[in-house]
């Protein structure tokens, strides 16, 4: 065994090859070692206008008996670090993975830190332990029973398709699997949106089966396009023994021939109390309930759900969430139990997996109340209560249209100066008349969208059939529309998709849990079609609920629950109507057909004109509860002083630049994307030395265009001759239209307009030679920021 002796110095990658990786194969096969091992795909840092990864954490070393889940984890550090010098790293990851071993060695010898006992020790190079010696040692330690040893043991299901479970998924796998083999009947899995509840779900249930611990499997969700998702991606695999359950149509008798059952609530018991399940299934037909989205009301004593728990009381029910509800009137944990895993979302953002996101608080004229004038009458003639009318008011108890109508500008604004006005968008409303009137703005906003993609914009709500058909394409990834979603409640939960980028909040919240499912809607990650981050417009001020202590807090049961709840919450928040029903909206909505709804005001824009007064930008914080304020021009501005000084230093260092896209990389290194920082203020036009004298130093601004012909007017081109001339006023045309960092490059004389001109060393030689044409065009550059 050869050991390090110290005689020569030895980076970190040689103490692996040379010392650790053999001291580790005398015991184990190369095939159950994995080597610089991912763990998480690294952070989303937003900084300025830009987002760029962290490095992911990787492990030196796994060790995974049997080519299976790992069990221990090794961390190598080089000969100038004591031998334990990475065991706290190794000790992170290891928690992080629910590892029960962590090593650290520098070529000397190797740390320990056993968590079953807590004991710490250091071993000689030739003393690492075996597969067989670390397996024996977890089972004897742990106190695994032969069936929970027998189901860790189990491999997930794998194939070209599948994914390997990433390290938290492997965790909830593991923790559940080995509480079902323990015994334990009721359990709860807390995962934020967008962490893969479902293929977590699915590979549960495959590694129960395969274990012998579980065949029947019922999965309950509250609606189809969960159910339809489950089957058609994660449980795919299982399709030949998957049911989807049909009480209309299902004979009793053939059912056995399945296994895996998906079903919806509402089809359990119906809307009168009849239990339909009774007429299926016997009590003991299934060994495992998994109950999807148990948050909405799963465990509350009158609840649908729970007696279809009850029913089924011999098998296993396994709650999933995103947000367990903790209430008076409804605990998770008093009926699941603490939960046996909890991945957040503050971890999801940590890790990479999830995406972190701006919040836009959007300010108006009237967010902090309007009152109407004595007497004062609606649209319709009727005299408007006269009290003060805020945003918990606004499209609940009274319709302001031009509010509608700013809120739909704003967004539409906020598109375009992004630059990309496909971005998928989800407008959460107060309701469905709301999301209508709010689809109704949104189409005058973007006619010229409209005209190329009918279906931009589109009301996708409970009672809406049309709406509802067009759910598939604007969860798609690689459809364009519908671009925009207007919805109440619809979308606020299980909806998978994937590309949302952007959330604008028009309706009051107060929940938390509601807050964090809609939050959930954007924080799916797919940097194959660029989606790293998303952006929150909050034209209500509900991102406050980000300072709440229960913002991404551990599920804690309200000590005021008594167990007692009498509220059915299966559906959405009342009154939103995307559910069975519809919303309470004003005359004339067309949406009257359950009930008659008392009238609201409906003030029109001579009643109440509104009018964005101001809008800040924040970050969200690791911490959970904490927001960053951020605005972004305040920030370019203490970088280009803080670089370049002031005013007379910019333009001096702007002047001596040889290349003038080097300001511009230098403030990217900042964060700072100038370009997208033009289009965002609506400056495209304008030249990089004006926009940044205009954001740090006051000063005004001149477009491209002004400062292209303010040379024309000069003698500058008449310095030249001929073709020469020609080529210079090409290229200011260019400037004109690309900016000064593309006529910087020389592939601009690629361009079909310097075609007639020949080649770059043709066009060269018009200028008497290379040196005479680079001279012309440092004096372009020169003659350009003279003016002005």
């Amino acid at each position: 065994m050869a050991m390090y002796d110290g005689s020569a110095p030895h980076t970190e990658e040689d103490v692996k090859h040379l010392y650790i990786t053999p001291a580790i194969e005398r015991g184990w096969p190369a095939a159950h070692i994995r080597m610089e091992a991912r763990i998480t795909d690294g952070r989303f840092n937003l900084r300025g206008n830009l987002v760029a990864r962290e490095r992911p954490k990787k492990a030196d070393y796994l060790l995974c008996p049997g080519g299976r889940a790992p069990i221990a984890v090794v961390e190598a550090k080089d000969a100038s670090h004591g031998v334990s010098y990475g065991l706290q790293q190794a000790k992170e990851y290891a928690r992080m993975m629910d590892l029960r071993f962590a090593y650290s060695s520098n070529g000397h010898g190797f740390a320990e830190y056993d968590f079953f006992t807590g004991v710490e020790r250091t071993l000689g190079m030739d003393e690492f332990p075996s597969e067989e010696a670390l397996v024996a040692r977890f089972a004897d330690e742990g106190a695994f029973s032969p069936a929970e040893l027998a189901v860790r043991e189990t491999p997930a299901y794998t194939s070209a398709e599948t994914n390997t479970p990433r390290y938290y998924q492997q965790v909830a796998i593991d923790r559940v699997v080995t509480a079902v083999a323990r015994g334990q009947k009721r359990l709860l899995l807390v995962m934020a949106t967008g962490t893969g509840k479902t293929f977590t779900a699915f590979q549960i249930v495959w590694r129960l089966r395969q274990a012998g611990l579980a065949r029947k499997i019922l999965y309950l969700a509250d609606r189809n396009i969960l159910v339809d998702q489950s089957i058609d991606q994660d449980f795919r695999p299982l399709a030949n023994v998957i049911h989807k359950v049909n009480f209309a149509k299902d004979d009793r008798t053939k059912l056995t021939s399945y296994d895996v059952f998906f079903s919806l609530y509402q089809q359990m018991v119906g809307d009168a109390g009849e239990e339909h399940f009774r007429a299926l299934f016997d009590p003991a037909f299934f060994d495992l309930v998994i109950v999807d989205e148990c948050h909405r009301g799963s465990a509350k004593e009158d609840s649908r759900w729970r007696r279809v728990l009850d029913y089924f009381a011999g098998a296993v029910h396994l709650g999933m969430t995103a947000t367990p509800k903790e209430t008076k009137e409804v605990s998770n944990i008093d009926y699941f139990g603490e939960p046996v895993y909890t991945y957040s979302l503050r971890q999801g953002i940590e890790d990479g997996f999830l995406a972190p996101f701006r919040v836009v608080n959007v300010h108006l004229n009237i967010s902090d109340g309007w009152r109407p004038t004595k007497g004062q009458r609606d649209f319709f003639g009727d005299v408007i209560p006269d009290r003060i009318y805020n945003n918990t008011d606004y499209d609940y108890t009274i319709v302001l249209a031009d509010r509608i109508r700013a809120v739909a500008h704003e967004i539409t604004a906020f598109l375009k100066r992004s630059g990309d006005r496909l971005q998928k968008t989800i407008v959460f409303c107060a309701d469905e008349d709301a999301a209508e009137r709010m689809r109704q703005a949104l189409v005058q906003e973007n006619a010229d969208m409209m005209r190329e993609h009918p279906d931009y914009v589109v009301r996708i709500t409970g009672s809406d059939a049309y709406g509802k058909s067009k759910l598939a394409y604007f969860i798609a990834v690689s459809t364009v529309e519908p671009t925009i979603a207007t919805t109440s409640d619809l979308l606020s939960t299980g909806v998978d998709a994937k590309t949302t980028k952007v959330l604008a909040l028009d309706k009051h919240i107060v929940s938390m849990t509601q807050f964090k499912q809609i939050v959930g809607r954007g924080t799916r990650v797919r940097e194959d079609v660029g989606k790293t981050h998303f952006t929150i417009l909050d034209f209500r001020g509900v991102t406050r609920l980000f300072a709440d202590p229960d913002w991404d807090g551990p599920p804690l049961q309200d000590p005021a629950y008594t167990g007692s709840g009498t509220t059915d919450d299966d559906g959405g928040a009342p009154g939103t109507g995307d559910g069975d029903g519809h919303g309470d909206g004003p005359r004339g909505s067309g949406n009257s057909a359950v009930h008659e709804p008392a009238p609201k005001p409906y003030v029109d824009a001579h009643g109440c004109p509104v009018r964005i007064t101001h809008k800040t930008v924040a970050i969200y914080d690791m911490d959970g509860k904490l927001l960053r304020q951020e605005n972004i021009i305040d920030y370019t501005r203490e970088n280009v002083r803080g670089n370049y000084g002031d005013l007379a230093a910019f333009i001096r260092t702007w002047t001596a630049s040889a290349k003038k896209r080097a300001i511009a990389d230098a403030l990217r290194t900042h964060g700072i994307d100038l370009d997208a920082l033009k289009r965002d203020m609506g400056m495209a036009d304008v030249d990089d030395f004006d926009f940044l004298c205009h954001v740090a130093y006051d000063q005004r601004p001149l477009t491209r265009r002004e400062r292209a012909e303010g040379v024309k007017k000069t003698d500058f081109l008449h310095r030249y001759s001929g073709a020469a001339r020609d080529v210079l006023g090409v290229l200011l045309d260019a400037y004109q239209n690309l900016g000064i960092k593309e006529i910087e490059n020389p592939a601009v004389f690629r361009l079909a307009d310097f075609q007639r001109f020949g080649t770059l060393a043709k066009i060269a030689k018009l200028f008497g030679g290379k040196a005479a044409f680079q001279s012309a065009l440092h004096a372009l550059e020169q003659e350009l920021y003279k003016i002005g």
